[in-house]
């Protein structure tokens, strides 16, 4: 094997400050724990980096579970050698002898972070770059635009070689900078919002709101599906809160402003989601807004149904368009489940004409024409049902695909 080391590089973490040796710690946490199924690691931390011995663990298993954690920046799997000339460069040779043999460019890029290495940094390059294409007489060097970059980090008591820098997912070490509620529908955005808001370091409870029997039980187990996948990202446990909106659902609706039913049972939603946020001990409520991309998201909308919420509500997908929401639930695995057909307790309400400028003075007087709604949302409170899950459990079937909007 040619590579026997993983160079990780932080993202966010490093302009901690003074903080930073305690997010570097939260970070080579993570990262143990997302590895933990490799037993033969082991890790080397220093100065805003991480090392990770591979030992006679299989690189490419590693890598794709560390693509994942956030709070890393990038990786590259990287040959650890002696610091001098002769290792280095027998080193490099081995790294560029691990590509396809076919005609190609590359250029050296030394640093000497030790500066008791007896060459400087142009010297080195020259020196690695010979030997390269002395052995490898099929490629030639490129300085401007090559096909492969060779890296070469000479520290006191070790030199690093490697070509492959791989994108991590950024952000800071899951649940570093606090916690939040996030509602979670069944749709396509609003698990693209809970994936962001953990990729900045909240820790994420999620609630779904239920209309039971107005919504089945496959549009149920889509949700926990849902939340399975993002317990992926969690590396832990993630919690899931059910709540049951029948009730107040069907009395919202007896009131006859059917154009403005959206708008009331977001309120309602965000009403029951502060008081899960004050029980579990969160600071935020993250929706998956996106600015006008159905009725309930105008500026009008969104704030009308804010105002019933005092905590801070995040919204990571406020400017993003649909494509690049759908975009991004490909890639972190959300998206085939999220287009099950199976309707969720907003899609059911739909109204013909949804209210797009909602009058709050107006929507303020319908709920207070409603005396027994605080009691409704309290016992909403009281009977929702908590379930902690990881991406170990069986995840519940599924069925065929329909795209639709996302409510939250």
């Amino acid at each position: 094997m040619t590579f026997d080391h993983i160079l990780i590089r932080f993202g966010e973490i490093t302009v901690k400050g003074r903080n930073r040796s305690r997010f570097e710690a939260e970070m080579l946490k993570q990262v143990k724990h997302a590895l933990r199924s490799f037993p033969g690691l082991t890790y080397i931390r220093t100065f805003g980096r991480l090392y990770i011995a591979l030992g006679n663990e299989p690189y490419e298993p590693v890598a794709e579970r560390l693509k994942d954690v956030f709070g890393i920046s990038s990786f590259s799997p990287v040959k650890r050698v002696e610091p001098e000339l002769g290792a280095i460069r027998e080193g490099a040779l081995a790294v560029m002898r691990s590509f396809p043999q076919r005609e190609a460019t590359f250029k050296v890029k030394a640093s000497r972070r030790w500066k008791g290495f007896p060459h400087d940094t142009m010297s080195l390059n020259h020196l690695v770059a010979a030997h390269v294409l002395r052995n490898m007489p099929h490629i030639k060097v490129d300085v401007h635009n090559p096909d492969i970059e060779l890296n070469v980090e000479v520290q006191e008591h070790h030199a690093y070689v490697y070509c492959e820098v791989i994108p991590g997912a950024g952000g800071f070490p899951y649940g570093s900078n606090g916690k939040a509620v996030a509602l979670l529908s069944g749709g396509i955005d609003s698990p693209v919002a809970v994936w962001y808001a953990m990729r900045k370091g909240l820790e994420v409870e999620a609630i779904h709101f239920h209309s039971y029997p107005f919504t089945s039980k496959e549009a149920q187990d889509k949700v926990v599906t849902l939340a399975k996948r993002l317990s992926h990202y969690a590396g832990s446990p993630f919690k899931l809160h059910l709540v049951p909106f029948t009730d107040i659902q069907t009395r919202l609706a007896q009131t006859g402003q059917e154009h403005l039913i959206i708008t009331l049972m977001r309120r309602s939603m965000l009403r029951i989601a502060q008081k899960i946020a004050e029980r579990v001990r969160a600071l935020a409520v993250v929706t998956g807004d996106s600015l006008g991309q159905v009725a309930s998201q105008t500026l009008s909308s969104l704030n009308v149904i804010g105002r019933t919420c005092e905590l801070p509500l995040l919204r990571p997908l406020i400017s993003m368009d649909k494509l690049e929401i759908i975009a991004m639930a490909k890639r972190i695995g959300t998206y085939e489940t999220s287009i099950l057909p199976y309707e969720d307790c907003c899609t059911l309400f739909v109204p013909k004409s949804p209210a797009t400028n909602p009058n709050l003075r107006v929507v303020e007087r319908i709920e207070r024409g409603i005396p027994e709604l605080d009691e409704m949302i309290a016992k909403a409170v009281e009977d929702t049902e908590t379930l902690e899950l990881t991406p170990d459990e069986p995840v519940p079937a599924g069925s065929s695909a329909a795209d639709r909007d996302d409510w939250f």
